[in-house]
């Protein structure tokens, strides 16, 4: 393996699309330092007119540093950034926009209460005289909105709008400031499959108007679909450039990890017969209707459905973060409902799919947000300060955190090391229930194969999993049964060979069970 990643690395002055101009914007002999801990490597990267280039590797593998470098968030500490095959030296964002460099970012960068209108337009609002001109911006914000297929209102505000239309805000943000250059960090994480072909076309069309476009995802097949050229980052160092089209997708995953992927999913554990959690009625108004169901011990029960489909409120129902009516039992004892602290007690624990607003605190370190929620073990009058380092000494091993220093702020961390982070904070309270709620969003795939093995090692534990993905593959790979929602209904509940990704999307979609299961 390795002789055959120094032989493609040697790919890496691989030209772009034939005919293609000099670079737009590249990186030479770049690296970066955080402290004493250096996470770039003498990279070299460009970017070229008219041409898709996809920036791949693990959670932590230098990508969203290289990104937030070119598009002047962060100076490096060595080397140059080129634009135009000059150097040039980015005293910030703002001056890298004026240049035409704009950056998408995974984790948004909208201002919650003011209108999606106000957000595309923050920084370069439009004036009839001495007055913002609220029309105009309107008017081109639906425009550019409706590129997109999406049906926001300009005039609300975007703590109101879900996350999947947030992310198309970003994107119409991006697309109104017409740029040479685009960035996009993990622009489709978040999005439905009929979202991102959206997305993917106006990828093609800003290609072919001659953006340069680098596109950072973890989902491959997407890679091999829109990309002319694929870089591939590891630990920090180029591993290799190539023309997307001599790369299939579990070439890419090889190089990525330095390893070959065989068996993404473990077998699946043999649940139990014993039924550990019974939700019966759970109702909440508008969102979810009478949805009802079962979990066994041992047993992964996954939850598909399209966005919106009412999943995760059914989820915050059942660990009492929503108001509901219905009745949720733990081991033929009634839950009381609306309390997350009676629920936890009980055994059962919530992995919330926003680990960025919800799951952690991002201005903590790493032992202040792994004992939080189990602080109780830990003090005694006063915190057991070394029990709570013994207790990350444990979580660093089992979980696989890779953090250059224990005391840094966890937003510091890559996703795939925050994810493990909020699953040993999880664990360390010791439920014999866990859902968990998109394992593995933006998550690379060697931390993905981590994952689901530790997941599958919970259920041959003697723990009951609920695993709430949108991607089927994973619904499909991991669990037993499989429960479908509808809007706010529960659809169906798969198991053995009805656990396909053609039952799974008629049910979604609203057909009646006996139509699904008929094919």
């Amino acid at each position: 393996m390795g002789d055959a990643v120094t032989a493609s690395a040697s790919l890496g002055a691989t030209p772009g699309p034939e005919g293609a101009a000099a670079p737009v914007l590249a990186i030479s002999g770049v690296s970066m330092r955080f402290g004493a801990v250096q996470v770039l490597f003498d990279i070299d990267f460009d970017l070229r007119a008219g041409e898709v280039h996809a920036l791949i590797g693990e959670n932590g593998a230098g990508k969203s540093t290289t990104m937030k470098i070119l598009a002047g968030y962060q100076p490096p500490s060595g080397g140059q950034v080129l634009l135009d095959g000059a150097p040039v030296d980015f005293a910030g964002s703002q001056q890298a926009e004026a240049a035409g460099v704009v950056m998408i970012h995974q984790e948004f960068n909208l201002a919650q209460q003011l209108t999606v209108e106000e957000n595309i337009f923050l920084g370069r609002e439009l004036r009839r005289g001495p007055f913002l001109d609220h029309r105009r911006m309107q008017a081109e914000s639906r425009a550019l909105l409706e590129r997109l297929n999406c049906a926001v209102d300009p005039r609300a505000a975007v703590s109101d709008i879900s996350v999947p239309n947030r992310q198309m805000v970003e994107i119409a943000k991006a697309l109104g400031r017409e740029a040479r250059v685009l960035i996009m960090d993990e622009p489709t994480a978040v999005l439905t499959t009929r979202e991102t072909e959206i997305l993917l076309e106006q990828i093609d069309r800003l290609r072919a108007a001659g953006t340069a476009i680098l596109y950072t995802s973890h989902k491959l097949d997407e890679v091999a679909r829109i990309a002319d050229r694929v870089t591939v980052l590891r630990d920090g160092r180029h591993v290799l450039t190539a023309p997307a089209s001599d790369l299939s997708t579990d070439r890419m995953a090889e190089v990525m990890v330095g390893r070959e992927l065989s068996d993404l999913f473990p077998p699946k554990p043999l649940p139990g017969d014993e039924t550990v959690l019974k939700v019966e009625g759970i109702t909440i108004p508008g969102l979810i209707h009478d949805a009802g169901f079962t979990l066994r011990r041992g047993e992964v029960l996954g939850f598909a459905g399209l966005v919106g489909a009412g999943r995760t409120e059914l989820m915050e129902a059942i660990v009492g973060l929503r108001h509901a009516a219905g009745r949720v039992e733990i081991k033929g004892q009634q839950l009381a409902g609306g309390s997350v602290r009676a629920a936890r007690q009980a055994g059962l624990v919530y992995l919330t799919e926003d680990r960025k607003e919800k799951g952690l605190l991002l201005g903590k370190d790493l032992t202040q947000n792994l004992t939080l929620l189990a602080l109780d073990r830990f003090t005694n009058l006063l915190i057991d300060r070394q029990a709570e380092a013994a207790a990350l000494d444990r979580a660093i091993t089992e979980f696989d955190i890779r953090a250059g220093d224990r005391g840094m702020n966890v937003g510091n961390l890559s996703g795939g090391n925050q994810q493990k982070l909020l699953l040993a904070k999880t664990m360390l309270a010791e439920p014999d229930i866990v859902i968990i709620d998109e394992p593995t969003r933006g998550i690379d795939i060697g931390t993905k194969q981590q994952i689901y093995a530790f997941i599958a090692a919970l259920a041959a534990a003697g723990k009951s999993v609920i695993v709430v993905s949108s991607e089927l593959p994973e619904v499909i790979g991991l669990s037993n049964r499989v429960a479908v929602m509808a809007e706010g209904r529960i659809a169906g509940v798969l198991e053995g060979d009805e656990i396909n990704e053609q039952t799974i999307v008629r049910l979604a979609i609203g057909m009646a069970g006996s139509e699904a299961r008929a094919s």
